[in-house]
């Protein structure tokens, strides 16, 4: 087993075609075969079904392309780690954001990054604090932005803001300056993440605290259809500021912060503590927490407050 066989499977994989897997990585379509056809001889079994629409990846294909993807990321890690410097930083750093801040960080982190950086490439995954931990252990992702997680010997954590959460309704809802307390959760219709979400167990806690059963109309694991749904009044959600910004400023939502008790979220920087990060990697993360840090203390992240030193 090789890098190019690897490389092929994972280019079909990807392309259902080896004449298209051929064009992607620029070789003649028999050599994609052979390299295909080498690894299925070396581990006795079909890695995909040959389909008249195309092929299909069957279950130890499937297999081989989750443990092959890890494989080559880390040798391209290894290899812009160990490339001599130059000044200029390259390869690829994965980054993993929650939904929640992209609106606030995606576009100005990138922009920032190719300014100084043209040739290193951003890749940004999104997902909520549970998926980007497990991406984080798996090696999916070299740095992700978590909610209240502790360092563990597996995984290093740096605290950087605490977020104040917001009840958010549709426009006109709430006056400006206009505070909201948990009582206002009795009886309301609420839009809430699928449970174990986070962002839900802070909103039930809370809830039970004060000894209020609280009323989900619709659950969604699609930030975008939460808020779709509050603008059009199917009910009311909780969501720090940063995910609503956007949408305070043109009017579709309204927004006012919980203060009795205060809801708030801890968001943290992490990596994996048994892995060093690639140059790449730790640009992108201190150009990252840079921003952050920036936008609170300039005021353009409301209800958002600084505790990294």
């Amino acid at each position: 087993m090789d890098i190019k066989q690897l490389r092929a499977l994972l280019a079909i994989a990807e392309t259902g075609s080896a004449t298209k897997a051929a064009e992607l990585l620029r070789i003649v379509q028999p050599a994609v075969s052979r390299h295909v056809r080498l690894l299925e001889e070396e581990l006795g079994v079909e890695l995909f079904e040959r389909e008249r629409h195309g092929m299909v990846l069957t279950e130890a294909g499937r297999t081989l392309v989750e443990y092959g993807r890890r494989a080559l990321q880390e040798l391209d890690r290894a290899k812009a780690e160990i490339k001599p410097a130059s000044g200029a930083i390259s390869g690829t750093a994965v980054i993993g954001l929650l939904p929640s801040t992209c609106e606030l960080l995606a576009a100005e982190l990138v922009a920032t990054v190719k300014a100084r950086h043209p040739q290193l490439v951003v890749r940004l995954n999104v997902g909520y604090a549970g998926n980007l931990l497990q991406w984080l252990e798996a090696g999916d992702v070299e740095v992700a932005l978590l909610y209240d997680t502790k360092s563990s010997p597996g995984l290093h954590v740096e605290a950087l803001l605490d977020e104040q959460l917001y009840l958010v309704g549709p426009a006109g809802t709430f006056a400006p300056g206009e505070e909201q307390t948990v009582e206002r959760f009795r009886g309301l219709p609420l839009i809430l993440p699928n449970a174990p979400h986070g962002l839900r167990s802070v909103v039930e806690h809370a809830c039970a605290v004060a000894g209020i059963t609280p009323v989900v109309a619709v659950e969604t694991n699609s930030l975008a259809v939460q808020k779709n749904l509050v603008g059009k009044g199917f009910g009311h959600t909780v969501l720090p500021s940063s995910a609503i910004s956007e949408e305070m400023e043109t009017g579709v939502l309204a927004g006012a912060p919980i203060v009795s008790p205060n809801l708030s979220r801890r968001i943290v920087l992490a990596h994996a503590a048994t892995r060093r990060l690639t140059p790449a990697a730790s640009f992108v993360s201190a150009e990252l927490v840079a921003l952050m840090k920036r936008l609170v203390l300039d005021g353009a992240w409301p209800g958002a407050s600084w505790i990294s030193a």
